[in-house]
C-alpha cells in the first residue's frame, strides 16, 4: 500500500512541475500586458499636442 501511494506522490510532483514553466508564461504574459497598457496611458498623459 505504501509503495502504491508514494508512487502516486512522485506522479502528483512530477505533473505540477510541469505545469509550471507554463504559469511563468502566463504570468509573464498577464504582468506584460500590464505593463505595456501602463506604458501607453502614462506614455499619452504626458503627450501634449498643443
Amino acid at each position: 500500500m505504501r509503495d502504491t501511494v508514494s508512487g502516486n506522490r512522485t506522479d502528483v510532483r512530477a505533473a505540477s512541475a510541469q505545469a509550471e514553466p507554463d504559469n511563468r508564461a502566463h504570468m509573464l504574459a498577464v504582468y506584460g500586458s500590464f505593463a505595456l497598457i501602463a506604458a501607453i496611458v502614462f506614455g499619452t498623459l504626458s503627450y501634449h499636442p498643443f
